[in-house]
């Protein structure tokens, strides 16, 4: 049987994988609770995901990620973090905000935008000298609904010396 893939797959082999790296038996149980859904919705999602091949169940038994859900799981949550981190980090979101945000982006982020997102952040926040100015200016920015004069400034007197 193929599956779909959609936002309540991913959401389900997500949480799946979430849980299973807390290295406790997931249960449906426990899916039920990390995902706000009765424990019938998630027996008949694990049917599906079985049939598919993504996951292993058995009735009463813990649930596992096949080879090929799992990378799915992973594919997800790289998705997630992603988005998490940059609504966090460069967009300053509060981190409920941001996390909520993220499971909705994540369903629709392509991996090229995915790939250039992860090295947007890495190259951003990996700067060896701190913080970049503009990441300085663009939090003041979203602090007070103006630009930094000092930083504008700076920015003009960077300018003239190169003669632009």
């Amino acid at each position: 049987m193929v599956i779909r893939q959609t936002m309540s797959t991913e959401d389900y082999l997500e949480a799946i994988a979430l849980l299973a790296s807390e290295g406790k038996p997931v249960t449906v149980t426990e899916i039920s609770r990390f995902l706000g859904v009765k424990k019938p919705s998630v027996t008949h999602a694990l049917r599906k995901l079985s049939a598919a091949g993504l996951v292993k169940h058995e009735r009463y038994r813990d649930v596992t990620l096949s080879i090929e859900g799992a990378q799915m799981a992973q594919d997800v949550y790289r998705r997630h973090k992603a988005l998490r981190q940059f609504l966090r980090e460069i967009l300053n979101v509060a981190p409920e905000v941001a996390e909520e945000d993220a499971c909705q982006m994540e369903h629709f982020l392509s991996p090229i935008s995915l790939e250039r997102l992860a090295k947007f952040l890495e190259f951003t926040l990996n700067c060896p000298h701190g913080e970049p100015e503009w990441l300085k200016g663009f939090s003041y920015y979203f602090e007070h609904g103006k630009r930094d004069e000092g930083l504008l400034a700076r920015c003009r007197r960077e300018d003239s010396k190169k003669g632009r």
